[in-house]
């Protein structure tokens, strides 16, 4: 075989399977595993894979900020509804760069609290709100997805506390495994983490279970998720064992816990 037919192979499995191991593909190509780890070498330098410890990933490319802010705005507001309601007058908090995210900052204006961001959407909806202390963290600017990142913004996330960290994330897996598609934004996620007393994830039903091969946190980290995702056994099952708290979004503001959705469907 070709190493171009070779590359095509490679790259078709990691499309429908995010990731495959050295010795999966050897076996699919019919090709020694030094073989495929040259061609493995090959792709990287392409920029078309990452190689990970005995075999590679693609990533999945995330939609730009402007088309996913589009999507599902109901839901999203919503969830901005619920949302807003943590949040008390003179704590700090944490707005991570997604979309849903940036319709909670939308509701925050009068609200004297201080708001830590590296989302340039959030700067540009608070900053002329006079009542709002605004932090915007340090780094790189990725125009797409319309906020900062980098080694800057972990930098400033060492030197912060927060009350509440409001984050999004593209996909939630199974044992309500927290995802992102870009590796590149994975640490600042973390280091908001870590700077917080309380986190609450932010996803609409899309999410479930979304994209994304990178993982963010688990179960463990989270005080709430609100979502208006219908509950399925395997995330709910996940966050009621690590004691978070699942609050239910609808298009009218209403809000039910996971145990009343279940006894409705039940």
């Amino acid at each position: 075989m070709l190493a171009e037919q070779r590359h095509q192979l490679i790259l078709r499995a990691l499309r429908s399977g995010g990731t495959v191991t050295v010795t999966d593909l050897a076996g699919r190509l019919d090709a020694s595993a030094a073989t495929v780890r040259r061609d493995l070498l090959k792709l990287e330098a392409d920029g078309l894979l990452t190689r990970v410890h005995g075999g590679a990933v693609v990533e999945e490319a995330p939609a730009p900020f402007t088309e996913a802010a589009e999507a599902q705005v109901d839901a999203k507001d919503a969830i901005a509804v619920e949302a807003v309601r943590m949040i008390e007058d003179g704590q700090s908090i944490i707005l991570d760069s997604g979309s849903t995210v940036h319709r909670l900052a939308r509701r925050l204006h009068g609200r004297r609290i201080t708001v830590i961001t590296n989302n340039l959407a959030v700067y540009e909806e608070l900053v002329q709100d006079e009542h709002v202390q605004l932090m915007l963290l340090g780094g790189m600017v990725v125009r797409e997805s319309r906020m900062l990142d980098g080694f800057m913004a972990e930098d400033n996330l060492r030197q912060v506390h927060a009350d509440w960290l409001f984050m999004g994330a593209c996909g939630v897996r199974a044992g309500a495994q927290v995802m992102d598609t870009t590796v590149a934004e994975v640490p600042a996620r973390r280091a908001m983490i870590a700077a917080s007393d309380k986190v609450a994830l932010l996803v609409d039903d899309t999410k479930f279970p979304g994209t994304g091969m990178v993982k963010i946190c688990g179960p463990e980290d989270l005080d709430v998720v609100v979502t208006d995702a219908v509950p399925g056994a395997a995330a709910w099952t996940a966050f009621e064992e690590a004691g978070v708290d699942v609050i239910r979004a609808n298009p009218v503001g209403a809000v039910q816990t996971a145990a009343a959705v279940d006894s409705v469907g039940a």
